[in-house]
């Protein structure tokens, strides 16, 4: 795992040889959202209208699978995200999916999951509650997953380039600059802390400095 940033500039580093990998390997910020709303549209209608699922169960269930999102979030990036392999193949993987993304957290093209990873994932997420909780409720189980994948990776892209004064993104960005520029292994939740806080990995009030004593003003440079 990479213990400290090379840069906090939006730059890139290149990663594969082929240009045409290369090239997959920088995502649109906006790639999300153009997956996941047809898809998130897809579910509700298909729940609503053949499936003729109730309302207030659809709404119910919907939030049952946006609250199941924090949880994979939480538990994606905290233990498949800073795994940390200990073969050479291992390491390589493991920085092509994330680890550069510590190294250069500014890399405006690096922020958001690459369709070759979340296409699959969400693939597997839909099979599984299809055999899972069947009909009726998968649509709308998916269309919560589907909607927490969306914040996550919009909120994921917001905290490292955007600015706003809302005192709640501003909590989150300054966690998650924390968790890159202070320490990486806490301040998994990056659409929201709970479970850092049920999994007591929540950063503490104030942070560690780092061994140069420039802890805080690292994470001032990344704001």
């Amino acid at each position: 795992m990479v213990e400290r940033p090379v840069t906090s500039k939006n730059i890139s580093v290149r990663m594969f040889r082929s240009d045409l990998l290369e090239s997959f390997s920088h995502i649109h910020p906006a790639t999300p959202l153009v997956l996941g709303v047809p898809s998130l549209v897809a579910m509700v209608v298909w729940a609503l209208a053949p499936l003729r699922m109730p309302v207030g169960a659809f709404l119910a269930t919907y939030a049952a699978g946006l609250f199941a999102w924090t949880l994979m979030e939480y538990v994606m990036h905290r233990f498949v995200f800073h795994y940390e392999p200990r073969s050479a193949w291992g390491r390589k993987v493991h920085f092509t999916i994330h680890g550069v993304h510590h190294a250069y957290p500014q890399d405006a093209t690096r922020l958001v999951m690459p369709p070759a990873l979340s296409i699959p994932l969400g693939l597997a997420a839909f099979g599984l509650l299809w055999i899972t909780v069947g009909l009726p409720w998968t649509p709308a189980v998916f269309a919560g997953l589907v909607t927490g994948y969306m914040a996550y990776d919009s909120i994921h892209f917001a905290v490292h380039h955007l600015h706003f004064r809302n005192r709640v993104f501003q909590a989150l960005k300054k966690q998650h600059a924390r968790h890159h520029f202070q320490d990486p292994d806490r301040g998994y939740g990056v659409s929201n802390p709970l479970w850092d806080h049920v999994f007591r990995t929540q950063l503490p009030p104030t942070g560690p400095r780092d061994e140069r004593g420039k802890g805080p003003a690292v994470v001032a440079e990344a704001d």
